[in-house]
């Protein structure tokens, strides 16, 4: 080996030895997560933040017991002494952020650096945002024939529920959820029927529920009826549009009761017809069960692919998280 060679490859070992000592260690930041289905989505954004000087440690909230939740990971925090410096909470919004400073835990969701939310609901309204929901389907069929406009059917139910959704985030910050409660709401904004194959039949019907609760929530609640073009407004100035109202309902209700009964139907259509083709062009039986076999083995269940997604890093929402930590992290080492 020659000397300059050799000399080359010592410095680079110290370089890299010089990493790993105790001065270059790097920082560690531990989040807390409500479950185990947030760790994956936490860590896909934290990540994105890791460098050489630090890193994150994703986890629940305790060692010592099986507790899960938002309560369990604000209380864990918020009783550290290291909040802040080494610490932060990662959590769904639920309403809170809606409600700002109208209940304590509101208030502490918006105005301080060291927790983060989702601004969505939860994470399950990111898995379902529309725009991503055809590569779903075909990563789950293999099958790329797009047979149902998904952005198009989430935007006009968003449009629909919007005044009912108005209604209701504006009872809750008035401290009267009794009066139309989370249920209620999720009832009424499950379309009746839904079909892929008359999307409009669907909507048409979800309208006329809505229709019918807003008039009774007039005659039963008029006193709150003129405070609701300022709720309107306020919401909208908060970035929620009617457009996107699905983003920021119940994340488990959109999922289950209409993502899952447009994203379902038309993965097994998409299905059918990949199965219908590979019946067709087989030259006989043995050929058909070896493609259907393969075929079967590489198509992968919908439910899975879903909580495994990560294709809405383009809506702005996860912007403003990525915003935030970015916020902390320019502050926290100031310090």
């Amino acid at each position: 080996m020659s000397l300059s060679l050799r000399n080359n490859l010592s410095s680079q070992y110290l370089e890299a030895a010089s990493k790993l000592s105790p001065k270059q260690k790097r920082r560690r930041i531990v989040a807390y997560v409500e479950s185990y289905d947030d760790i994956y989505f936490w860590r896909s954004i934290l990540s994105e933040f890791e460098n050489e000087t630090r890193y994150f440690r994703v986890m629940l909230p305790s060692n010592s017991s099986l507790s899960k939740g938002k309560k369990m990971v604000l209380t864990s925090c918020l009783r550290s002494t290291q909040l802040g410096k080494n610490l932060i909470a990662c959590v769904d919004s639920d309403y809170d952020y809606l409600l700002q400073d109208s209940t304590d835990v509101s208030r502490e969701m918006n105005t301080n650096p060291y927790i983060f939310q989702t601004y969505t609901y939860a994470i399950e309204n990111y898995q379902c945002y529309a725009e991503n929901l055809h590569d779903i389907c075909v990563e789950s069929t293999l099958n790329d024939h797009q047979i149902f406009n998904f952005p198009a059917y989430m935007r006009e139910y968003s449009e629909i529920v919007w005044p009912l959704f108005v209604w209701n985030i504006l009872l809750y910050r008035q401290h009267m959820n009794n009066s139309f409660p989370m249920n209620v709401f999720c009832n009424v904004t499950i379309p009746p029927t839904i079909d892929i194959r008359k999307p409009k039949f669907s909507l048409d019907a979800l309208r006329l529920q809505v229709e019918r609760k807003m008039d009774e929530l007039a005659k039963r609640l008029p006193q709150f009826v003129d405070k609701l073009e300022g709720m309107d407004e306020e919401l909208q100035r908060l970035g929620v549009t009617p457009q996107y109202t699905y983003l920021f309902m119940k994340g488990h209700h959109i999922k289950e009761n209409v993502v899952m009964k447009l994203v379902n139907p038309v993965c097994v259509q998409l299905r059918r017809e990949r199965e219908d083709q590979i019946r067709r062009l087989a030259q006989h039986r043995k050929q058909y069960e070896n493609e259907l076999s393969g075929y079967n083995n590489s198509a992968s269940p919908v439910e899975v692919i879903m909580r495994k997604n990560d294709n809405y890093k383009d809506l702005f929402l996860y912007e403003w998280i990525r915003e935030d930590i970015s916020q902390f992290l320019m502050e926290s080492e100031k310090k």
